[in-house]
């Protein structure tokens, strides 16, 4: 398909919301029905968001008709807002009795049946209506579709459960079918229950920024929706109230808890001109907000679609189970069969009891549990992932991450915070005034561009020494070496010692080389100041490593990652000094951009799966070319929330370890479950051998399966970043 063809069809893209999911089986059911639409050219199912994207035109009316098997209720993503007068009484949620009428009044006639069978015996009239009535109340929805997908050769475990429905009313086990039906329906009750909780996760992020915000516009002062807020308004957040937009500070100061973005616990100073993001919360100060982003656009709203893409691509396991499952249903039919047939033709049983034993071998068949072991828990742990400040774009990506053997860091901006800060001021010459030659220094890096000139600046600003009214003359900035210009007719330099030793009168003596070597050794960046004659003094700067590198990296180790790398392009005395302060196992320095990506696919040939963690822009060649590119400090950054495999939102490294330590669970919960799922099965097949297996013990086995893989799955909600 062409490019063009694409853009088109995705202008044609319309997504909504479903309500009714039960199984991914049926999810997969929907899909088909609805690309079978006359006026769809494709549809796409997320079952982990319960969302459908639909390429054409298509009615809700359409859609829900397609769904009808399962009565599913579709919900446009944006439906249309409508104003709510005070007075009018909100909408309750459908009580209970009501959601689950259908499967309560089946119990009910299932429950007299039982009576009457106590009372009148079991061959009674009377009976065997109320449990035909119990299963036609409970079971219309699974035999419609049952009876559907066996016309058109389609197996799932609604055709398995529908042929068991049919042959045990054939054969007269009227209570007992009535139990599977009933049984059957509370199973599929759970696991929309249990995919619903794991969804809750997403749900509860979409809550968490207000609807309505208090703007100024054209003087006035008003409160409007979010869906009408434009770019440019001015929105005034009080002390303990949301912000609603993303947008920067104009005027005041305060304490902002980002949690919900980032997942920081303490919360972040915000002065005029910091950028702010919709849904934290103004712990004090009043605030005047300019708005940057419109409403779908704001972090929260990226951050809610990525989570809700991230979920509906499927993992490794969760293709494995799928596959799986398209030979396992046959394969179960076919075993049923031949225990309903070798008996009686072979060994001359009794055709009652083996069309019994068959019927059970296609109740305890059913592969809910199976079906349901991955998608659950890739929800939950994604959905888990992002309350903490961690976006995992898929799960494919979870996996990888608990099967890494190196991490390469990139140092700026990761291991250290990425602002410089001048840390020694060393005077050569004692006859000039300390104050005068900082002045004269700042004054020339005032002009200059080099990254390291604002911590000088921010040196000289604190101690009140002035610059900016300094004249020069001649400013030239030397490419690689430093930056020179006249002040009160003497020529000065600033720069490393490399644009010294290219001076004709200069001589750097072995004092000035050891105090230099000295301070690499430290981890700082080393400039002379001085003129053509004689060098004046020596400045150190440094950018400071975070508090959380040396801990997040000992975890790591811990958590036996075999190799951590530090990528940069310090020298190699300032790099190894780092690396040795932050636990790093190798360091390579002096790398440009492309030498960071050879280090990357150095590491590869060595280890099977390698992450790269840097700023998502920057080192942009050697994340993609990592098994997982890991974005740091992602909170609006478009770019790397769009580029990087994961995200962390805040500048905290610990959230990598947490990250590790919950993918490697997610790959343990979900093995436990598919051998769970799949052990069960086979335990309860084998009583078929002594003829022990009922259809009450399939059923059973069937639901309670489902019903422990979920709750297993769902305890990766619970996961905590200090366990």
């Amino acid at each position: 398909m062409s490019e063009q063809q694409l853009k088109e069809l995705d202008e044609e893209k319309t997504t909504y919301r479903i309500e009714g999911f039960s199984c991914a089986n049926c999810a997969g059911k929907f899909e088909n029905n609805v690309k079978k639409l006359s006026n769809v050219h494709d549809a796409k199912v997320n079952f982990g968001a319960s969302k459908i994207s639909v390429y054409g035109e298509a009615s809700i009316e359409e859609l829900e008709k397609a769904g009808a098997f399962e009565n599913l209720e579709v919900i446009p993503e944006k439906p249309t807002r409508t104003p709510v007068a005070e007075d009018e009484p909100k909408e309750d949620k459908i009580p209970f009795y009501k959601k689950h009428s259908t499967l309560l009044y089946s119990a009910l006639f299932m429950a007299l049946g039982f009576l009457s069978m106590a009372v009148n015996g079991n061959e009674n009239i009377v009976t065997a209506a109320l449990f035909i009535t119990s299963m036609i109340v409970g079971g219309t929805s699974l035999m419609k579709t049952g009876l559907q997908n066996l016309v058109c050769f389609e197996f799932d475990m609604r055709t398995l459960m529908t042929i068991a429905v049919l042959g045990g009313v054939l054969i007269g086990e009227w209570a007992e079918v009535s139990v599977v039906v009933i049984l059957f329906a509370l199973s599929e009750s759970l696991e929309r229950f249990s995919m619903d909780r794991a969804r809750a996760s997403i749900t509860s992020l979409m809550d968490i920024a207000p609807n309505e915000a208090l703007i100024r516009r054209s003087g006035q002062e008003m409160t409007v929706h979010v869906d009408d807020i434009a770019i440019g308004d001015i929105m005034l957040v009080k002390p303990g109230q949301k912000i609603a937009m993303d947008g920067v500070i104009v005027d005041g100061s305060s304490s902002i808890n980002q949690a919900a973005i980032t997942g920081e616990s303490v919360p972040v100073e915000k002065h005029e001109e910091d950028e702010v993001f919709a849904g934290t919360l103004n712990e004090e100060g009043f605030l005047e907000i300019k708005i940057t982003k419109l409403v779908e656009d704001t972090t929260i709203a990226k951050i809610i679609h990525l989570v809700e893409e991230a979920q509906g691509e499927r993992a490794p396991a969760q293709a494995f189970v799928d596959k799986f499952a398209r030979y396992y249903t046959p394969a179960i039919m076919a075993v049923a069969a031949l225990v309903v047939v070798v008996p009686p033709l072979f060994f001359g049983a009794e055709w009652g009891t083996w069309v019994y034993q068959g019927l059970a071998v296609l109740v305890v068949g059913c592969p809910c549990a199976l079906v349901i072991s991955t998608p659950i828990s890739i929800v939950s742990a994604i959905g888990n992932a992002a309350k903490k400040g961690v976006l995992v774009k898929g799960g494919i990506y979870l996996e990888e991450i608990g099967a890494l053997d190196a991490i390469a860091f990139d140092k700026t901006g990761t291991l250290t915070k990425g602002i410089p800060v001048m840390t020694d001021f060393e005077m050569i010459n004692e006859q000039m005034d300390e104050n005068k030659m900082m002045s004269i220094i700042t004054a020339l890096e005032y002009r200059s561009q080099h990254p390291l000139a604002s911590a000088i600046m921010n040196r000289a600003s604190d101690e009140n020494i002035s610059y900016s009214d300094v004249p020069v003359e001649d400013f030239s900035s030397i490419m690689g070496l430093g930056i020179s210009g006249k002040i009160d007719g003497t020529q000065y330099y600033v720069g490393n010692s490399r644009l010294f030793s290219k001076l004709p009168e200069i001589h750097l003596t072995d004092a000035i080389e050891n105090t230099i070597t000295s301070l690499q050794q430290q981890g700082k960046t080393v400039m002379l100041a001085g003129t053509a004659n004689s060098i004046k003094a020596i400045i150190a700067v440094a950018d400071e490593v975070r508090e959380t590198s040396q801990e997040s990296l000992r975890k790591l180790h811990e958590a036996g990652i075999k190799e951590t790398v530090m990528l940069t392009g310090d020298n190699q005395s300032t790099a190894n000094a780092i690396g040795e302060q932050v636990g790093m196992t190798d360091v390579r320095s002096e790398l440009l951009p492309q030498n960071k990506l050879e280090v990357i696919k150095q590491l590869k040939s060595r280890h099977k799966r390698v992450a790269m963690v840097g700023d998502g822009v920057n080192d942009a060649p050697a994340l993609a070319a990592s098994t997982v590119g890991i974005a740091m400090g992602s909170a609006g950054t478009d770019a790397a929330l769009e580029t990087a495999d994961v995200a962390l939102m805040g500048d905290d490294l610990n959230k990598l370890p947490f990250t590790i330590k919950l993918s490697r669970k997610t790959l343990n919960i979900i093995k436990a479950n598919i051998v769970f799922a799949i052990g069960i099965k086979i335990i309860a097949l084998l009583l078929v051998i002594p003829g022990w297996l009922t259809l009450w013990i399939a059923i059973l086995s069937d639901m309670g399966a489902t019903v422990l893989v979920a709750l297993n799955s769902m305890r990766l909600m619970r996961v905590k970043e200090d366990e």
